[in-house]
């Protein structure tokens, strides 16, 4: 059996979709370990995943609470460029101290998620098989797709080819610290020259939690892209650990996910939008609330306020959901035929609400824009319409069928096994 490293971003949400592969890469008798920084073991709560702490002097211990908070609310676009430091700042750390952790790790193979370009340079500059995995949308370019940061849609004529073109020359110049840094060090590992996180993805195979059926068509997919779909634990029960006394009124789930549950604001005017159309309303604000706002919510209109509720079975007993459009949210909401808003505020979601919007499954609405009289208007649609809620459902057959962390367990192993690429074809 192998030991495998995982190289994942700071990020909870990251780690809770690698950490359930890692559980079912455990199940088949293999050994995993964690590689960062020491406040990313508190992410971890499967007691079988070893966690190997690097970055002692650049990132001890309590700093990971302001790379959060920063991600969190970016902010002007001096606090977007201080994120972006901290990405790089990440970067340079793992590919620093990487190779000697690695080695007294002795491990035999990499899982790397595709926005921590370190897990890349790593295993190619260790000659180790890895496996690149794509927790948000995935970062494979292709002319008519914008960026995952971006918020339209597909490109179906010159004129949005050329929009993405140029919306990723300003992407690359903003990233421009990040870029150094890759460049940096595949230089000292001795790799050909890189600067971007697109390049350095495996070409063992590479991992999704999308599936075709949700993103944008593409015409480059690699042979060895699997898309699987949501990375989940397979005992989750789906409707567990939830008692919500039923009125009889619709029920609207809303939750901003792990990094943004903070924004009273938002919360606020949707309490205040489904006070207004007579709707019960769950929030969920991952702990980023006080007492005292929570208590404030339930004043303006939320039937229930908590910290964590369990999401896939608040979204099966939702009759809609108000979501930042995390990936994982826009999936399990899918699976249970739940049709949402998205209010996208960071990182992937504008390109996740543009494909919520694109196959009719939702309706977006920008945070800052979003009126209680908007998101009214657009609550009500998404209820008297039945066509969200179908398409959802039909959506969501195709993300349950798509294998999720027993298939993804599978080409892991089958990269493990042959030391080869391992095309779709392949692993279906």
């Amino acid at each position: 059996m192998a030991h495998i490293a995982v190289i994942s971003p700071p990020f909870a949400s990251h780690f809770r979709a690698l950490q359930a592969l890692a559980g079912r890469l455990v199940d088949q008798g293999h050994r995993v370990t964690f590689v960062q920084q020491a406040d990313c073991s508190s992410y971890l709560d499967d007691p079988r995943i070893g966690f190997a702490a690097v970055g002692k002097g650049s990132h001890p211990p309590g700093s990971l609470a302001g790379i959060v908070a920063r991600a969190a609310r970016p902010g002007d676009p001096l606090g977007l460029r201080r994120v972006i430091l901290d990405l790089a700042h990440g970067t340079d750390m793992l590919c620093r101290e990487g190779p000697a952790a690695l080695r007294a790790l002795g491990v035999d193979a990499l899982i790397a998620d595709q926005m921590e370009a370190a897990g890349g340079l790593l295993g190619e500059a260790l000659e180790l098989p890895w496996v690149s995995v794509a927790c948000a949308l995935p970062i494979n370019r292709e002319p008519r797709l914008p960026l995952p940061v971006m918020p339209w849609g597909y490109a179906d004529a010159p004129f949005g080819e050329q929009l993405n073109r140029g919306s990723s020359q300003v992407y690359d110049r903003l990233m421009a610290p990040h870029a150094r840094v890759i460049a940096a060090h595949a230089d000292a590992l001795g790799l050909p020259p890189r600067q971007a996180l697109h390049q350095c993805l495996s070409p063992y195979a590479q991992i999704s939690q999308t599936v075709p059926g949700f993103d944008f068509p593409r015409a480059e997919v690699p042979a060895h892209f699997h898309a699987l779909g949501p990375l989940r634990p397979a005992e989750t029960a789906p409707h567990a650990e939830l008692d919500l006394p039923r009125s009889g009124r619709p029920l609207v789930f809303a939750s901003l996910g792990t990094l943004q549950g903070g924004r009273f604001r938002l919360f606020r005017k949707i309490a205040r939008a489904c006070r207004t159309l007579d709707l019960q309303l769950l929030v969920a604000h991952c702990g980023r609330l006080d007492g005292s706002q929570a208590r404030r919510l339930e004043d303006e209109g939320a039937t229930w306020v908590t910290d964590f509720a369990p999401q896939q079975t608040a979204l099966a007993m939702a009759d809609l959901t108000i979501t930042h459009a995390g990936l994982n949210t826009v999936m399990d909401a899918l699976v249970a035929g739940t049709p949402m808003l998205a209010l996208p505020i960071a990182f992937d979601q504008p390109g996740v609400a543009a494909r919520v919007v694109h196959h009719g499954v939702g309706l977006r609405a920008l945070p800052a824009l979003a009126s209680r009289a908007i998101l009214v208007r657009s609550l009500r649609r998404l209820l008297d319409e039945p066509q969200f809620a179908s398409r959802a459902a039909a959506l969501g057959q195709e993300v349950s069928q798509a294998g999720g962390i027993m298939r993804a367990a599978a080409v892991i192993e089958a990269v493990l096994s042959t030391g080869r690429p391992v095309e779709a074809r392949d692993a279906a």
